[in-house]
């Protein structure tokens, strides 16, 4: 039985900074994607544990939100989206000797692009609408 690839990881300018985008199958009732697959994050050598899932709505454009980090040993990743509009979304590298320390990614994410941002442990992430 052929495997389907359901969604597509992509590295940024800071490689341990990951762009998913699903697969998204439509069909005349609406449509079905996967945002979230450990078998994804595992070929990628992402071995996440996720202990929370937090939602944000914010009710007015240019709204930020960040620069959000926990420090060891409460450090977590954060896989972001958007299921309404869009936001600018950053993600800085704070870890301390890290060859890209102080360097940023940034990128859109949006309901309609379904593009999603792996924000791994060590980096302050935040973002405006």
């Amino acid at each position: 039985m052929e495997e389907r690839v359901s969604m597509l990881v992509e590295p940024l300018a800071i490689p341990d900074v990951k762009r998913f985008v699903p697969k998204v199958f439509r069909d005349p009732r609406g449509l079905f994607c996967e945002t979230y697959s450990k078998r994804a994050l595992d070929a990628e050598g992402l071995s996440v544990d996720f202990v929370q899932d937090n939602h944000s709505l914010s009710h007015a454009r240019g709204v930020v939100r960040g620069l959000h980090f926990q420090t060891p040993p409460h450090a977590q990743g954060k896989l972001v989206r958007v299921t309404r509009g869009a936001i600018f979304d950053v993600a800085v590298d704070i870890r301390q000797g890290s060859p890209t320390y102080g360097r940023h990614v940034s990128l859109v994410l949006s309901a309609e692009n379904w593009t999603q941002l792996w924000v791994p442990p060590g980096f302050a992430h935040g973002f405006c609408m």
